[in-house]
């Protein structure tokens, strides 16, 4: 970040010093006290497991020059009545430190992480560029990522999130964006919002912040996004991927902007396509798994298209960009031959369904089985959710559907509608019952699918699945990843 002193932190947070007032942070402002490093501040917040409080002076002692608190510690330290509401001052005043700096903001009820991170490896081509680790984009994650910005920071790529009314302006607040990228409206956290249209408004909030000289970038194939355009000052600019726009878009907006046309996948899932685009079109091949990567590259593309980099560079970077974040459509081959997809990060209904799409596409020359854990915050809708996802995934052909935990029942019920489905259903309470149920099951050829939301932790399932039979090695949780400390 860049370097204030700690009375400059006290004044920007209104805080109350206790410390050296011209004590220097220079280093990285972190929540996980694991993370304290030399120059550092530690924003003690308390987690899920834990209260930051009680690791201040294991954070000093790692090199921070302080701890940002709501209650005395016996360290240096600024008092504050809300660690997030300090945090978010901090990073605002950053932003206004730096007013050269373009940012960019994406938010949709799936794909943001993934389209995040093409879109930073495209931006990074054009100058030194800040995006999150991870899924950083809430009200802790967010002014965290902003924080890493410095006087050479020229772009900023950030992913924001809402559980409600009001958070993405919030967000928005913070960094105010001049580039808008609205990927869809689903499911997840529909029950928290009260249906779609109110998931709707919510992600709306990011183009209602753009200025009149931005741009709203909005996905054509989503009729919930592209109304949006009637919300924003900005110019809008819109993607796509096929013709599928001509069905459901208004007679007055013509086919998307930026678009992907004659998508195909290898026999790993790995989309390639057509990039079309007004300046013209270049052939573009996914790293990534499944083809619901494709809107997410092509969102992408917009993005840096709009920034300045040119469709050489786009077509290049998109063909070269690698997934940074884990437990996204991680596809990995065991050597017995069965494929592993780790794909448990995080689940709504339609994240479930195209990751099915994708262990149907995979499994074509083998059996496929699927690991599906609960969803959460889908509210009033979770039980009929998680029946349409057991029949989803019946209709699919799976070999076999193991549904953990407390939405079991309801996964294993909508399978059974599938009077002609002929494979196995299992529920089971938890991951290592799972794996119990796989074992020696497989064989070469098999895929397996682990996609549960994030608190069911699946993700140690497909690790095991691959550690046993010695094709990785037990991952350590990413930064960002894990709970407060």
């Amino acid at each position: 970040m860049i370097p204030l002193t700690l009375a400059q932190i006290a004044e920007i947070t209104g805080g109350q010093l206790r410390g050296d007032p011209a004590a220097v942070v220079t280093g990285e402002v972190v929540i996980d006290s694991r993370r304290a490093g030399p120059g550092g501040l530690f924003a003690a917040a308390a987690g899920e497991r834990a209260d930051g409080h009680d690791f201040a002076s294991a954070a000093v002692a790692a090199g921070a020059v302080a701890v940002l608190a709501t209650r005395p510690v016996p360290v240096p330290s600024v008092l504050v009545a809300d660690v997030p509401a300090a945090l978010a001052a901090l990073a605002r005043f950053v932003i206004d430190a730096l007013p050269a700096a373009a940012i960019a903001g994406i938010t949709g009820s799936s794909g943001k992480t993934t389209t995040k991170d093409l879109a930073a490896q495209l931006v990074e081509r054009l100058g030194p560029t800040i995006a999150p680790a991870g899924s950083f984009n809430n009200e802790f994650g967010h002014p965290l990522t902003v924080l890493r910005a410095d006087a050479a920071t020229r772009y900023l790529v950030l992913e924001l999130s809402a559980r409600g009314p009001g958070h993405i302006a919030y967000l928005c607040r913070i960094a105010p964006p001049r580039y808008g990228v609205v990927l869809n409206v689903g499911h997840a956290h529909a029950g928290e919002f009260g249906g779609l249209d109110q998931v709707a408004r919510a992600k709306g909030e990011l183009v209602e912040a753009l200025p009149a000289d931005g741009a709203a970038i909005l996905n054509a194939d989503d009729p919930r996004v592209l109304a949006m355009a009637a919300r924003t000052a900005a110019r809008v600019v819109t993607f796509g991927v096929d013709d599928r726009t001509a069905q459901i878009r208004p007679a007055q907006i013509r086919a998307a902007q930026i678009r992907a046309a004659g998508v195909r996948l290898d026999d790993l899932g790995r989309p390639s396509f057509t990039l079309l685009t007004p300046e013209g079109q270049a052939g573009v091949t996914l790293r990534l798994h499944g083809a619901h990567s494709v809107p997410d590259a092509v969102a992408a593309a917009a993005l840096a298209r709009e920034l300045g980099l040119g469709l050489a560079d786009i077509a290049d970077g998109l063909c070269t960009g690698v997934a940074r974040s884990r437990w996204r459509m991680e596809v990995r081959r065991r050597p017995d031959g069965v494929t592993v997809i780790n794909d448990a990060y995080n689940a709504n209904p339609e994240s479930v369904r195209a990751a099915l799409h994708a262990l149907r596409h995979l499994a074509q020359d083998g059996r496929g089985f699927a690991i599906l854990g609960h969803m959460a915050e889908l509210g009033e809708v979770s039980r009929a959710s998680h029946e349409d996802i057991g029949e989803f995934a019946a209709r699919a052909e799976l070999a076999g559907l193991i549904a953990v935990g407390e939405e079991a029942a309801p996964i294993l019920a909508g399978a059974r509608r599938v009077r002609s489905w002929t494979g196995e259903a299992l529920a089971v309470p938890d991951g290592t019952a799972a794996l119990g149920a796989l074992a020696n099951q497989l064989k070469p050829g098999d895929v397996v699918l682990v996609k549960a939301s994030r608190a069911a932790h699946l993700e140690g399932v497909a690790a095991e699945l691959l550690i046993s039979h010695g094709g990785a090695t037990r991952p350590p949780v990413p930064p960002g990843e894990g709970a407060a400390r």
